[in-house]
């Protein structure tokens, strides 16, 4: 019963139309506006103590206290505390400036994940549990420095890069970079793979020994940055391009957001310098992007990534996104998070899911009661408990 309660909403789902999001009271849908209003206070309340000045709030982190930890993408200064509820389609409450274009960390991850999505479903990629590495062609690099070095004091010098070296590289699959369990090895657009949230001893970092690909979870956002390059490489253009022609322009998202890379990360591609962008913010850059947008593509995961009559992205892709990942349960493809045996969200459905950066910039999407929550610049610790008020002013 419950697929095709599932399946009769999203038959008579209202789309908003590009620049319109219509709004409904409270009341109107039967959700108790004095509840929804409490849990919108609570939410400006709990706004994140961390710097509005993004650049002190990475060197006041342990980000900033990493080895290479700079960043090398722009960032902006933030907003205040912001967010939607939209329940059965409509806005019903909103606070702070939704309108605001902001870093969205790593929901970024989540959009990322979907590119990779949107050419498994036309075809560019067969199999995600095949090795990248046959998909791949040498990466030259954008280096105009070099262009006035002497060439022959650098003979023993490559001119390209593999992204996939090595024995242990060449074990590692899409499903492993999307589930952030390949372990991957090397150094990227001059961050290390071992300099990201490194544990333990120091001596250790760049000697321990390797898991085997697909057994170990680690969230490390270089090698999200290797899965942004290797599917630049599977589409042949810049990945902002294929995300405004494939989703965003179809979903009616804004013209205002941007999806950047860092300061050295461009290459030669087919006789062009593209910028390949990171998939977060831990180093600057991103995806920029207000509520409303980030507000859209959360609704076209809740609509199983149907738009308006139109398959945006499948629900085969979709349906893989949120299949727990054996050895770390409550993710799936990149940044699907899931409320696998409600530890996440204990108040939430087991079948919700929410992509989660950090700020904290969360998008709640919740199948069961046809809700979606976007709340921006909430403390962590706080970000259940907004949850668990929202659902207490629906209707029973």
């Amino acid at each position: 019963m419950l697929l095709l309660w599932h399946s009769s909403v999203t038959a008579q789902r209202y789309f908003p139309p590009a620049g319109h999001w219509e709004k409904k009271s409270p009341e109107s849908l039967g959700v108790n506006a004095t509840k929804l209003s409490e849990a919108v206070r609570f939410a400006q309340e709990k706004e994140s103590s961390a710097d509005r000045n993004l650049k002190i709030a990475h060197y006041e982190s342990a980000f900033g206290r990493e080895p290479f930890g700079y960043p090398v993408g722009p960032m902006k200064n933030r907003g205040e505390a912001t967010g939607l509820v939209i329940y059965k389609g409509y806005v019903v409450a909103e606070w702070g400036d939704p309108q605001r274009v902001d870093l969205t960390f790593s929901v970024a991850k989540s959009i990322l994940s979907t590119t990779v999505g949107l050419a498994f479903d036309r075809g560019l990629i067969a199999d995600i549990h095949q090795p990248v590495y046959t998909q791949m062609a040498p990466i030259i690099p954008y280096q105009p420095e070099r262009m006035s070095i002497n060439k022959a004091d650098h003979l023993l010098e490559e001119d390209v890069f593999e992204l996939f070296p090595g024995d242990h590289n060449r074990k590692i699959t899409w499903d492993h970079l999307l589930r952030q369990t390949s372990d991957w090895e090397g150094s990227l657009w001059g961050k290390p793979d071992w300099a990201d949230r490194p544990r333990g001893n120091a001596s250790t970092w760049r000697s321990r020994e390797r898991f085997e690909p697909g057994t170990h979870y680690t969230y490390n956002d270089t090698r999200v940055n290797v899965l942004a390059l290797a599917a630049l490489n599977i589409w042949r253009k810049p990945l902002p391009q294929v995300l405004r022609e494939e989703l965003m322009d179809p979903i009616g998202a804004s013209p205002t957001w941007r999806w950047t890379g860092y300061e050295n990360s461009f290459v030669v591609l087919d006789g062009q310098i593209v910028q390949s962008v990171s998939g977060g913010s831990h180093w600057g850059g991103g995806l920029f992007i207000n509520a409303y947008d980030q507000a859209r593509f959360g609704y076209l995961t809740l609509a199983e990534g149907e738009w308006q009559g139109r398959q945006v992205i499948s629900k085969e892709w979709l349906a893989m996104a949120k299949t727990p990942t054996p050895v770390q349960p409550n993710y799936g493809f990149m940044n699907f998070f899931l409320n696998t045996d409600k530890k996440e969200i204990p108040s939430a459905p087991e079948e919700a899911f929410f992509h989660l950066g950090a700020g904290v910039n969360i998008i709640y999407v919740d199948p069961v009661h046809d809700l979606m929550i976007v709340s921006r610049w909430i403390d962590n610790a706080a970000k259940a408990e907004l949850i668990a008020k929202v659902l207490e002013s629906l209707p029973k």
